[in-house]
């Protein structure tokens, strides 16, 4: 995984993270790239700091009372947490049957129902082609699998 900073053509600032390089650019080439606060799909990579990790004693700890991981710390984390909190309260997560569980409620096979779960570009790739609408969410899942 791969983490960019991006600009959209309005000014705004954000992260998002790619499965790599050529993820980044297939995803621009095909126009589904969009600005996490206007929705703007003019969007290209911005500037970014070298990644540096702190010394092991430095790092924050879910403890840690100064920046505890799991305490959104600005207005877009906290509207990014609000979105998800929403997201899992009225859609069915389905995991990694995501594409299959989206199409066979695209055909009727399944009842209509929001649902949620993970997808690989290839497939969401695919499911966009065939008309279902998918788009992917801009926070990792939590849930632990195996």
């Amino acid at each position: 995984m791969i983490r960019y900073s991006l600009q959209c053509d309005k000014g705004h600032r954000f992260d998002s993270w790619f499965p790599s390089a050529d993820g980044f650019e297939a995803l621009s080439r095909a126009g589904q790239l969009d600005c996490a606060i206007c929705g703007s799909t003019v969007v290209s990579k911005s500037l970014m700091a070298p990644s540096v990790t702190p010394a092991r004693d430095k790092v924050a700890t879910p403890t840690d009372p100064e920046r505890p991981l799991s305490t959104p710390q600005n207005e877009t984390e906290q509207a990014l947490a609000k979105m998800r909190r929403e997201i899992e309260k009225n859609s069915d997560y389905v995991g990694m049957n995501f594409a299959t569980e989206a199409r066979a409620i695209h055909s009727g096979d399944s009842p209509t129902r929001a649902i949620h779960g993970e997808a690989k570009l290839e497939e969401a790739r695919e499911m966009l082609e065939e008309g279902i609408p998918v788009m992917p969410l801009p926070f990792l899942n939590t849930r632990k699998a195996n």
